[in-house]
């Protein structure tokens, strides 16, 4: 899947949450995407460097760190 599919994605996901809403506010919606989209990612990326964290972040091009935290996050070590 190339990197404009994925955002395609992302706004047709997006233009069906706020259709579902209808009147109602919407809010925190940033928050909500990256939540969504983070574990999966990690899950992947994880998957790909064969649970190598250093590798993994990396891949990531975030800190060792900062990757562990959000693993943690997830619930995913």
């Amino acid at each position: 899947m190339s990197k404009e599919s994925i955002q395609e994605v992302v706004q047709k996901s997006l233009e069906d949450y706020f259709n579902d809403l209808g009147e109602q506010p919407a809010s925190n919606i940033y928050d909500m995407v990256v939540l969504t989209v983070e574990k999966p990612i990690l899950e992947v990326v994880m998957t790909r460097a064969d649970g190598n964290q250093s590798h993994a972040a990396q891949m990531l091009g975030i800190n060792r760190n900062t990757l562990r935290k959000k693993l943690q996050e997830h619930g995913l070590l």
